[in-house]
């Protein structure tokens, strides 16, 4: 059993008028196996908690802790964070050019477990969640990202979720521009990868959707960098009614 606890976090960013604070106080902590959904309106910091999760350069923690399993995570490097168990989807993955899908995840896997995995097995391993995914073979020898649809992209995150074996995926807007087909396509893998591995996931999205192939166990309502609500599945149901206008009106 891992957990990630994230306690009285704050964020800020640099902008042309100077540092802006995003997150205000965030308090969250998810365990093995446990399926969080951050949800909310845009601007609400739900992608910032990712990247100050994964260590993206631009933003700083200003206070606040974020541990796994009693490490300090803020002390760590971005590499650091990935070989100890944390993974990022991104909602806009950058383009790799010159570096092959199979090379950078070959490349990835071994940095994350510190011994290159065995060709044989790995090619295997790698069809395998390839053909689960609907991915046809000669995607492996493209260059990452280059030229992929927004389908694509998405079903290469959750490729690479699956192969790497995080403690902790963070998945910052999977759904965003899928089709209903591809949709199922990455709920599916997302749900393999869950079971094989016992991961934690943190699922950030706008809408419901996706919540009807992935069953979240938590489900929080940020809102102007706090969490306004948080409850079970059943809230995700009331957002989808209602939604969000009476936490804005609150917090305003």
């Amino acid at each position: 059993m891992s957990t990630l606890q994230i306690t009285d976090l704050h964020v800020s960013v640099e902008t042309e008028e100077g540092a802006k604070e995003i997150l205000k106080g965030v308090t969250l902590t998810i365990n093995s196996g446990e399926t969080h959904a951050i949800m909310g309106p845009n601007g609400s910091g739900k992608s910032t908690l990712a990247y100050s999760i994964a260590g993206h350069p631009r933003y700083t923690v200003t206070s606040g802790t974020i541990t796994l399993d009693g490490e300090d995570v803020l002390a760590m490097s971005v590499d650091e964070r990935a070989r100890a168990g944390l993974f990022l989807a991104m909602q806009y993955p950058v383009e790799v050019p010159g570096v092959t899908v199979s090379n950078f995840l070959r490349t990835a896997k071994t940095a994350v477990s510190g011994e290159a995995p065995k060709l044989r097995h790995w090619v295997k391993d790698m069809r395998g969640a390839m053909d689960n995914l609907r991915m046809d073979s000669s995607f492996a020898e493209r260059n990452v990202n280059e030229g992929f649809s927004g389908g694509e992209k998405k079903r290469h995150e959750i490729l690479q979720m699956e192969l790497l074996e995080p403690k902790f995926a963070v998945l910052d807007e999977t759904d965003s521009g899928l089709d209903v087909d591809a949709l199922r396509v990455v709920s599916e893998g997302v749900n393999r990868a869950k079971e094989a591995t016992g991961s934690g996931v943190l699922l950030i999205t706008h809408y419901t959707r996706i919540l009807r192939y992935i069953t979240p166990d938590h489900v929080h309502v940020f809102v102007d960098g706090r969490i306004a609500e948080q409850g079970g599945p059943e809230l995700a149901d009331d957002l989808e009614a209602n939604g969000y206008d009476r936490f804005v009106t609150a917090g305003a």
